[in-house]
C-alpha cells in the first residue's frame, strides 16, 4: 500500500485498497478494475480503489443472507447491539484524523468544517446506541374478542445500505447504524467518487469482528459502478435498499425493487427555500442563511437554495445577501478558516456552472459571483452566486444544482410566498425567518417538507430527518430512525 503526501502531511488513510471487504474481511476481489479518488484542490489522482465485481456483490449478499439466517447478531438483545455501536463510535474516534483528511480530499470540505462534521458522526453512533435502549421489541395488547396478542418488532433482514459521496462517513451512520441496532445484517455500497472514507469503517468493523463483537457476514463494504450496484438492488436475497442520493437514481432503485416488491428506504434531493417575511430582522437571517445556503459548497440536499423575499424588502435584502455571501470565506481546503472548498470533481464543476449559463439564458441575472472566485487558480471552485429575478418555475428554481449557487425569488404576499415554497416537487427541508416565532411555527406548518426551520438553519440528524414529495420515503434519525429497519409480526395468544 502505497501513501500519497497531502498538504496536511502523510496520512495512512490516502492509500490505495488492492482488496474488498466481504463480511468482515479484507478480501481478493474477482476482478482487476481500479477507482481513482482525484483530490479535489490538486486535481490529482491520489489514491486507488478496488472496483467491486457482480460477483464480489453476491458473495458480500450471500454472507449477509447466511449472517442474518443464523441469527447470531439478530438474536442479540438490542441493549448488546447498542453496546456494539458505541465500540464503532470508539473506534471512528479514534481515526479522527484520518477522516478529517478524507473530507478534504474527497469531497473539498474544508478542514475545519470536516473537524467538526466527522466529530458529528461519531456522535451519531452514540445517539442512535441510546434510542435503540430506549425502544420496546414486544408489547401485549388485550383482543377485543378477548384474549392477548403481541406485537413484535423484528429486523427487515438484509439490508442494501447505498451512500453518496458527498457525505460518506456521515451517510454510513444515518443508515448502518439504525440497521445494525436493529439486527440486519448490512450490504454497504459506496460512490466511486468518495471510495476510501468508507474502508476506513470497513477497517472499524473488521476489528470488532476480531474481537468477536460482531459474527462474520454481518457487515460488507463494497465500492463499485451504476452497472454492479443494480446487481445489488435485484438481488432476491436483499430484503431492504436504504439509498441517498438524487431522485432520478431513486426512482430507477424504487422501479427495480418493485419486481419483487422489496422494501425501500430513500433519502433524496431537495430544493429547500427560506422564507424572509417583511419583519424579519436580517441580523438574524444573515447568521445562518448564508451557511445554510452554502454548507459544503452546497452540495448538501438540504440547503438553502431559493431564498423568497417581499417585493417590498427585495432591494434592500439582496444587498445584504451580496454581502453576506460575499464574505463567506473560501479557497485553500486546508486553511481552516476556509468555510467553502473546491467541488467534489471536475463533472461536477461543469455540471454547477452550466446550471448557471441556464439561468441567465431564462432571464437571471448574477448579482453575486456566476464562476470561479477571484485568485483561485487551483481546485474545482465556483464562488458563492446569487441569482436576481428568477422565475418560481424557471429550471434553476426547480432542479437541484447541488452547488453555492442561490436564487432569488420575489413573492407579493405571505400566501405567495407558501405558494412559491410549496411550487416544487422536492419537500426535504426549509426555513421562515421572522420576529414572531407563532406566526413562523404557523408559516412552517403550511410547508410541504420534512424539516424545516424558524429563525435558523439549524438541522439535528438525531431527530427524525426525511422528505415529501420526491425528496423521499421513510425517516432517518430518532426512534423512527431505527424503526425503518424493523418489521411488525402480530402473534395472537389464548
Amino acid at each position: 500500500m502505497t501513501t500519497t503526501e497531502t498538504q496536511a502531511g502523510t496520512s495512512p488513510a490516502i492509500a490505495d485498497r488492492e482488496q474488498v471487504f466481504i463480511g468482515g474481511r479484507w478480501v481478493d476481489s474477482t476482478g482487476d478494475d481500479w477507482i481513482d479518488l482525484v483530490d479535489s484542490y490538486s486535481e490529482q489522482t491520489v489514491a486507488r480503489v478496488r472496483a467491486a465485481t457482480a460477483e464480489d456483490v453476491a458473495r458480500a449478499v450471500a454472507a449477509a443472507r447466511e449472517s442474518f439466517d443464523k441469527g447470531d447478531w439478530a438474536s442479540r438483545t438490542v441493549a448488546e447491539r447498542a453496546d456494539v455501536l458505541d465500540a464503532i463510535a470508539d473506534g471512528l474516534e479514534a481515526r479522527l484524523d484520518d477522516l478529517t483528511t478524507l473530507g478534504v480530499v474527497e469531497v473539498g470540505v474544508p478542514l475545519g468544517v470536516s473537524q467538526q462534521t466527522q466529530q458529528m458522526t461519531v456522535g451519531l453512533y452514540r445517539a442512535v446506541a441510546a434510542a435503540a435502549r430506549t425502544i420496546e421489541l414486544v408489547e401485549e395488547r388485550p383482543r377485543a374478542a378477548g384474549g392477548v396478542s403481541r406485537i413484535i418488532k423484528e429486523p427487515t433482514g438484509v439490508v442494501a445500505a447505498i451512500i453518496p459521496w458527498n457525505g460518506p462517513i456521515g451517510t454510513i451512520a444515518f443508515k448502518v447504524a439504525p440497521a445494525l441496532v436493529a439486527g440486519c445484517s448490512v450490504v454497504l455500497k459506496t460512490a466511486p467518487d468518495a471510495p476510501i472514507s468508507p474502508s476506513v469503517f470497513a477497517d472499524v468493523i473488521g476489528d470488532l469482528v476480531e474481537r468477536g463483537l460482531i459474527p462474520e457476514g454481518v457487515v460488507s463494504v463494497l465500492c463499485a459502478d451504476r452497472e454492479v450496484s443494480e446487481s445489488l438492488v435485484t438481488n432476491p436475497d436483499v430484503d431492504h435498499i436504504t439509498f441517498t442520493g438524487s431522485s432520478a437514481a431513486g426512482r430507477r432503485i424504487m422501479a427495480l425493487a418493485s419486481e419483487r416488491i422489496a422494501r425501500v428506504s430513500l433519502e433524496l434531493g431537495g430544493k429547500s427555500a427560506a422564507i424572509i417575511l417583511d419583519d424579519a430582522d436580517l441580523g438574524h437571517v444573515l447568521q445562518t442563511l448564508p451557511m445554510g445556503g452554502c454548507m459544503q459548497s452546497g452540495q448538501a440536499c438540504i440547503a438553502l437554495t431559493r431564498v423568497l423575499v417581499s417585493r417590498k424588502r427585495h432591494d434592500e435584502v439582496l444587498e445584504a445577501l451580496k454581502a453576506a455571501y460575499g464574505a463567506l470565506p473560501i479557497g485553500n481546503p486546508w486553511e481552516p478558516t476556509n468555510f467553502l472548498g473546491p467541488l467534489a470533481s471536475q463533472r461536477h464543476l461543469d455540471r454547477v456552472l452550466g446550471y448557471i449559463d441556464i439561468a441567465k439564458a431564462e432571464g437571471a441575472t448574477v448579482a453575486l459571483g456566476g464562476g470561479r472566485p477571484e485568485g483561485v487558480d487551483q481546485g474545482f471552485f465556483v464562488a458563492p452566486t446569487l441569482l436576481d429575478g428568477v422565475a418560481p418555475d424557471s429550471r434553476i428554481a426547480q432542479e437541484e444544482v447541488f452547488g453555492p449557487v442561490i436564487s432569488v425569488i420575489t413573492y407579493e404576499d405571505e400566501d405567495d410566498a407558501v405558494a412559491i415554497a410549496n411550487n416544487s416537487d422536492y419537500g426535504l427541508s426549509g426555513a421562515v425567518y421572522t420576529e414572531d416565532l407563532d406566526r413562523g411555527f404557523e408559516i412552517a406548518k403550511r410547508i410541504r417538507t420534512g424539516t424545516i426551520s424558524v429563525n435558523t438553519a439549524t438541522m439535528d440528524f438525531t431527530l427524525p430527518f426525511g422528505g415529501y414529495k420526491q425528496s423521499g420515503l421513510g425517516r432517518e434519525g430518532g426512534v423512527e430512525g431505527i424503526e425503518e429497519f424493523l418489521e411488525t409480526k402480530t402473534v395472537h395468544m389464548p
